[in-house]
């Protein structure tokens, strides 16, 4: 049993031999390494990493889909929104999202800021704050001391309890996963459930679409970014 664990340990892939693999151009490779780390847990770096050596072997569509699960952990990161949208850049499909209000672009880009981790963080930080200054208040002797307390609290405690909302909404995002990326070449979406159902256009791979209704077994009810809708064959995308 001993020698069996030295062996696995021996064996066992680390970040740094697929980082390293990585810098050596040895690009396959380090897919290889960062794909055997993703089984042992999720990570918004491997994944990043991942995309980015897929990027290098032209592999645009796997680049799309594992710079999305990135995002996904990490969204308010920066590198990871311009890596993907330099290989959106390169897909066939130039989808024209929806116009919207102002306040829901606004309110989007707010939650997106942290993770889940990142506003549950938050949270707890300005709960704890909120109790120091509530103390302050309660037993400061000069006035402005006083001001500052009760005022700080209040609004600590709405930062709390909008991180809460927003570490909610995060939370339920990733739980959901409707996102999803075609890895077909060609991909009909079709006006109903069923392989003779007429086709309403073709999305090429790389396209991300969002999953409206996954109650069919081999078909998914999508929308796209510019409103269009229809059923897709399952084994046409994969979920992010």
């Amino acid at each position: 049993m001993l020698l069996l664990a030295v062996s696995a340990t021996m064996s066992a892939v680390t970040k740094a031999d697929a980082d390293s693999a990585y810098v050596r151009q040895q690009y396959q490779q380090a897919i290889n390494d960062y794909e055997q780390l993703l089984k042992e847990g999720v990570s918004a770096d491997v994944y990043y990493n991942l995309g980015n050596a897929y990027y290098r072997t032209d592999n645009i569509t796997r680049a799309i889909l594992n710079y999305e699960r990135a995002l996904l952990l990490q969204p308010g990161d920066k590198d990871i929104r311009f890596n993907l949208q330099l290989a959106r850049s390169k897909t066939i499909d130039k989808i024209v999202p929806e116009s919207e209000m102002f306040f829901f672009t606004w309110y989007r880009s707010l939650v997106n800021v942290m993770s889940v981790d990142g506003w549950a963080t938050c949270a707890l930080v300005c709960l704890a704050l909120s109790i120091v200054l509530f103390l302050v208040y309660l037993f400061a002797s000069l006035v402005w001391q006083r001001k500052v307390g009760f005022f700080g609290a209040f609004l600590l405690m709405l930062v709390f309890v909008l991180s809460n909302v927003f570490a909610h909404q995060q939370k339920k995002v990733l739980a959901e996963r409707t996102g999803a990326i075609v890895i077909s070449g060609a991909a009909p979406v079709k006006s109903t459930p069923a392989g003779n159902g007429t086709d309403l256009f073709v999305i090429h791979e790389g396209t991300r679409v969002d999953i409206t209704d996954s109650t069919m077994q081999e078909w998914f009810k999508v929308k796209l970014a510019d409103g269009k809708e229809g059923w897709i064959a399952v084994k046409d995308v994969e979920r992010i």
